[in-house]
């Protein structure tokens, strides 16, 4: 008997802590991220306005790389792990290339989540965390076969993460993640008793 494994959702997985005076660098973010917060009077608005918990710069501000050089340092280290999820993707990029479009800010407050999505308009997303605290929340993919699967009995609780329908990726503080733009997924309830802080992104092909 043969078993193939075709159409694989491959999920890239790297740490920044890792790399040399990440230390300095994440407290750096972290500052940065907190600033934002404080200050971008209309990114608030929009978070309290659309019932989002915390503060997220989504809205409101799309010139981070600009506006902090520690912004400018992230996009840089982006830059080259998407290139190597790129090649490992097996995409051919026909003489253009993967592009920064959009970098955000999240600050999630304890309790809050951010219900099931996709990034439409990009090809590659992702996020890094820069704080963790106990209990932060899991970021959440499902099955994009999932609608799929209505007579399909449940799996067993056992299985492997290649056969669930739900995967929880818990990061730690420098854990960078980037999928496919299209893959569905969520942000749980944050079950920590501090703030999480991560920074999303989105490549599109240009």
């Amino acid at each position: 008997m043969t078993l193939r494994t075709l159409f694989p959702t491959r999920i890239y997985e790297a740490s920044l802590a890792e790399e040399r005076g990440f230390s300095a660098f994440n407290a750096e973010l972290e500052e940065a991220c907190l600033m934002l917060a404080a200050e971008d009077r209309a990114g608030r608005a929009w978070c309290k306005a659309n019932g989002y918990g915390g503060y997220t710069s989504y809205a409101s501000l799309d010139d981070l790389p600009q506006r902090a050089s520690v912004f400018g340092d992230l996009k840089r280290k982006l830059d080259r792990h998407v290139g190597a999820y790129a090649d490992a993707l097996g995409f051919d990029l026909g003489g253009r290339r993967l592009k920064l479009d959009s970098l955000w800010v999240n600050v999630l407050k304890p309790g809050s989540a951010h219900s099931g999505h996709v990034h439409p308009h990009s090809v590659v997303s992702g996020t890094v965390y820069v704080r963790t605290p106990p209990g932060s929340s899991a970021l959440k993919f499902e099955d994009p076969r999932l609608p799929m699967m209505m007579a399909a009995p449940p799996r067993l609780p056992d299985v492997g993460d290649e056969a669930k329908s739900f995967v929880y990726l818990a990061p730690a503080a420098g854990t960078l993640l980037l999928w496919e733009s299209w893959l569905r997924h969520e942000v749980p309830a944050n079950a920590a008793k501090q703030e999480r802080i991560s920074i999303s992104f989105n490549f599109g092909w240009r």
